[in-house]
């Protein structure tokens, strides 16, 4: 039996990798009708050779230690972390950890049956359709936190006596610095520890130092609360692709998912600067006001959201069995793993950035949006420079510049849905390309790309006075539309490649394009007075055109790329075990009911013989 889930993408990636288990029947079941499963021995689980069940089924009877020489599903993706839990569980074993006990125990392990309503995939669409909607309203919390000061800066600059330019920019750079560490910690951390918990924690310390700004007595302290704001807003922006690969087993339906999550992320950045460039007339302290009230209000329905992450779920239920039954032996899979310092840091916190690192999908996916992030942060120092310097609008009448940007992203929302409809009828009717991971994203980032050129192009040469400023104005529909695009393709092909480790992958992601878009704001204003803005946005431009052949060449070569992957190797052969194990299964039960069908027939059979007997005797007697 091979400790794997029985979905491709499913949660119960935390299950302990066992080489075989010998099948036994259930001995007793528990309250909820799951069989449980006994072992009558204890001999070396290497040793064990008979044929595999499937893991709809609990097993007990194995030492504990032995379970824990074998690398879980969680971290035998690649060598190293194979090698590491090894060592660092044996250590963890001979210290006499928790789990660990004499090695003799006997244990029961929980899993998912079919069709659990306790699984996140199985929910009904409503409850899903809440959990979506909580999340994605706090993701937009944090990324219109994060543009929150651009419409009030000059406000702020002049409430504080600060007049250097470069200074001026760090209350956006610090939230984004603050992006770049958060989702290190926390979407590794959600992978551990679930997601409720995770984002219920960050999103209070988000909300917290959001009130510290509006209250901020100085200039260095609305600097570290906007940075210790910034470090817990970004968990929504890392975590919750993660969350929503929990929900959703079917890709196209997680695609859907996600182009409402990443619209979300575009949405905000352009709405804060208008609220904050009005606001901040009366005060630039509104500008955070307004943000801790969003805050608040977004808190009270995410106290009350599920647990979606299916390793915590079942460590719930075998709480709860413990509990009610008395037998301190039930464990959910992911309480047999080693969950101590060295295995956090060397394996599970240093996961992201291994990605980043050793994965060619990873590294070149967060290049690409890591410029592109940076860009679109870019325009919150470029569009004053544009809008006010040239034009002489105020600093909110400018901030209305940002809204052919959100009208862009609803077109790209638009394309989106109707590709992924396109998609779903080609699945349906089993046309080979929908069954190409490539084929299912990258065309829209290959449209993206061509078209953000376009429009850095558009802006950069509009710019002027002669020529009204509806005219740059509208370049932000292009931008826009291009921005959102690439973001939701590129992003599912990540969600979809690395499915459990999305969370992960998305860390990577996040954090890359964070630095990116921290650093390169700096340099906005310099860039622009010195080259023009005409010539300023040509560079962009040139630089996102090279860039844009990176969705060609995952198009043309993806599949050898995810083919010398360890983490998509290792996902393909247990979606291949899976497929295999369901198909053994339906075949066992196949035969099941042809051997009932047959002995009901035979009975059949031997019942019409008795009535034919019956007959000729009865005509005897009358005879």
């Amino acid at each position: 039996m091979e400790g794997v889930d029985a979905d491709p993408g499913d949660q119960l990636s935390r299950i302990n990798k066992v080489q075989t288990l010998p099948a036994r029947k259930p001995t007793s079941t528990n309250q909820e009708g799951d069989s449980i499963w006994k072992s009558t021995s204890t001999q070396q689980v290497s040793q064990l050779t008979t044929p595999k069940v499937p893991l709809t089924q609990l097993y007990t009877g194995y030492p504990l230690s032995e379970l824990h020489r074998y690398e879980s599903w969680h971290s035998r993706v690649d060598q190293y972390d194979a090698r590491r839990i090894f060592q660092l569980e044996e250590e963890d074993n001979a210290r006499g950890n928790k789990n660990g006990g004499t090695g003799q125990d006997a244990k029961t392990v929980v899993s998912f049956s079919r069709n659990d309503p306790e699984c996140a995939y199985n929910w009904s669409k409503k409850k899903k359709n809440i959990v979506r909607t909580v999340y994605i309203i706090a993701v937009l919390n944090s990324t219109f936190g994060s543009a929150l000061p651009s419409g009030a800066i000059s406000f702020i600059g002049e409430y504080f006596h600060v007049t250097s330019e470069l200074q001026l920019v760090l209350p956006i750079s610090m939230f984004l610095v603050g992006y770049v560490l958060g989702p290190l910690v926390f979407s590794p951390l959600s992978e551990q520890y679930g997601r409720k918990k995770i984002m219920v924690g960050s999103f209070t310390c988000f909300t917290a130092f959001t009130l510290g700004c509006a209250l901020a007595p100085n200039w260095p302290a609305l600097l570290v609360f906007r940075f210790l704001a910034g470090i817990n807003a970004s968990t929504p922006i890392s975590v919750v692709g993660g969350l929503f690969a929990d929900l959703y087993s079917d890709p196209t339906e997680r695609g859907k998912t996600m182009a409402y999550f990443m619209l979300a992320t575009t949405v905000g950045p352009p709405v804060a600067p208008i609220v904050s460039g009005f606001v901040s007339v009366v005060s630039w302290r509104w500008a955070f006001w307004i943000g801790f009230i969003f805050a608040c209000v977004t808190f009270v329905p995410l106290v009350f959201m599920p647990e979606t992450y299916g390793p915590i779920i079942l460590k719930y239920r075998a709480q709860r069995l413990r509990k009610e039954t008395g037998n301190p032996n039930i464990f959910a899979p992911i309480e047999l793993e080693g969950t101590g310092t060295k295995q956090l840091l060397l394996v599970t916190l240093s996961r992201p950035i291994r990605m980043f690192f050793f994965e060619a999908l990873t590294l070149f996916t967060c290049l690409y949006l890591a410029l592109a992030y940076a860009i679109f942060y870019l325009f919150f120092e470029a569009y004053p420079l544009i809008f006010q310097g040239i034009y002489g609008m105020s600093a909110g009448v400018s901030g209305l510049a940002f809204l052919p940007i959100l009208l862009g992203a609803c077109f790209s929302t638009a394309i989106f849905l109707y590709y992924n409809s396109i998609l779903t009828k080609a699945k349906k009717a089993r046309k080979p390309w929908a069954e190409i991971e490539e084929y299912r994203r990258l065309p829209l980032a290959c449209i993206a790309g061509p078209l953000w050129t376009v429009g850095l192009f558009w802006l950069g040469w509009t710019s002027r006075a002669s020529i009204h400023w509806i005219v740059p104005m509208l370049a932000g529909i292009p931008l826009g539309c291009a921005f959102l695009l690439l973001f939701m393709a590129l992003i599912n092909y990540l969600t979809d490649a690395y499915s459990i480790f999305a969370a992960s992958a998305n860390a990577a992601a996040s954090t890359c394009r964070s630095i990116f878009g921290a650093l390169l704001p700096l340099a906005t204003k310099a860039m622009y007075r010195k080259l023009g803005i005409p010539w300023a946005s040509s560079l962009l431009a040139l630089v996102t055109l090279l860039m844009s052949v990176i969705p060609f060449i995952f198009i043309k070569y993806g599949d050898r790329i995810r083919a010398n992957s360890q983490f998509c190797q290792y996902l393909e052969q247990q979606r291949k075990e899976i497929e295999e194990g369901e198909e053994a299964e339906r075949s066992s039960n196949s035969n099941l009911q042809t051997g009932d069908m047959e002995k009901r027939s035979v009975r059949s059979n031997e019942d019409e013989v008795d009535v034919g007997r019956g007959q000729i005797k009865e005509v005897k007697q009358e005879d």
